[in-house]
């Protein structure tokens, strides 16, 4: 851990610095790639919606013996609908069946404890219309669309619309491959998705907004010098925040990776997942896009305008008159590194003196007399 603390200040006060800026173009790539990888898995296998949202019903058994795919198999032949069930931590079965008209609950139901050999009555039952499916669904997408509004009007406000409109973009990244993840995983969304969903996008934007304050205060009066662009600067923003970053990144993940894989797999707790799995994933994909989409984004918008071209032109005409003046010194400082063969040959012998004006008769050089 100190190790990393100092990695984290020799990162803040420039000592080290990774370009995550200048590389940018991999970081776009591998996005892309991503992305797409998301859409197609959306494109074919579909998200495995709930009944909160198809409607159907939902039926929980007390402790049984009867496995997960035998009651499935019972769950399709009383309802003739296909059904998804879940093992509860009392050792009960959690039995969900979507698009399932609700006026055959009561048949299905009793169908089940026939099949499953358990009293009617020891079935818990729950009822959802397909109009409340839809309310909800319609609901959860106006949600999304006002969060998403709200951020980029208070961004635009508080920063820049160039900022705002990288954050948006980032936003939409963190959505499609959580939302590609459901469907290539094929994890039930219920409405616990949407809430981990819009938790992590908060989330996400914390880490954003951390790099692109920093980046404000550090060009203020960026034109008044000619040491940096704006990429060297947002470049060193996203570095002098990387540790804190990654620290809360790790910390958030801990607790999600617990309910994760130690609640919904290793203990048996599938409801948890649905919103477990949003939470990991959003927060490692907003992590990464604070990092590697949303500054280096800003960076490119920014050196767009006249201004920052002429910034970049005057630094980098700069740089090279500072290279090439160090060159000369280079080439004068092994010039002067010569040998003995290259210095100029020793006067060897006596030195002829040049005679002396004014002198006297005895050669002293006042020509007085003692």
């Amino acid at each position: 851990m100190s190790k990393l603390g100092n990695l984290g200040a020799r990162l803040h006060r420039g000592e080290i610095s990774y370009d995550f800026v200048g590389k940018r173009k991999i970081w776009y790539g591998v996005s892309i790639l991503i992305t797409i990888t998301a859409i197609v898995g959306l494109a074919v296998r579909g998200l495995n919606m709930g009944i909160d949202f198809q409607g159907g019903a939902v039926f929980t058994t007390s402790k049984t013996s009867v496995s997960v795919s035998q009651a499935e198999s019972y769950a399709q032949q009383a309802s003739g609908h296909d059904a998804v069930v879940q093992k509860l931590g009392t050792g009960g079965l959690r039995i969900q069946i979507a698009g399932m008209d609700t006026e055959k609950s009561d048949a299905t139901k009793a169908a089940l404890a026939k099949d499953m050999k358990v009293d009617p009555e020891s079935i818990n039952s729950d009822l959802v219309g397909p109009s409340w499916g839809d309310e909800i669904a319609n609901k959860a997408w106006e949600g999304l669309g006002i969060f998403m509004v709200l951020v980029v009007i208070y961004l635009a406000i508080a920063f820049e619309w160039r900022m705002a409109l990288a954050a948006l973009v980032a936003l939409i990244h963190d959505i499609t491959i959580t939302t590609g993840i459901y469907a290539l995983v094929g994890f039930e969304v219920t409405p616990g998705t949407v809430i981990g969903l819009l938790t992590i996008l908060g989330y996400s934007l914390y880490d954003t907004v951390v790099v692109f304050d920093s980046l404000k205060e550090q060009t203020k009066d960026i034109t008044k010098q000619t040491r940096f662009t704006y990429s060297d600067i947002a470049n060193h923003s996203i570095n002098g925040t990387l540790v804190r970053s990654i620290n809360t990144t790790v910390v958030a993940l801990l607790p999600v990776a617990g309910l994760l894989f130690i609640g919904g797999g290793f203990l048996g707790a599938g409801t948890l997942n649905d919103i477990s799995l949003s939470l990991f994933v959003g927060l490692a994909a907003g992590a990464y896009s604070s990092i590697f989409i949303a500054t280096p984004l800003v960076a490119d918008l920014k050196e767009a305008e006249p201004q920052m071209k002429a910034l970049k032109k005057r630094v980098l005409a700069k740089r090279a008159q500072a290279a090439a003046e160090e060159e000369m010194a280079d080439a004068r400082v092994g010039g002067s590194d010569e040998g003995p063969e290259d210095a100029a040959p020793a006067v060897v012998g006596p030195r002829n003196q040049p005679a002396s004006r004014n002198r006297g008769g005895r050669g002293r050089p006042s020509g007085k007399r003692r």
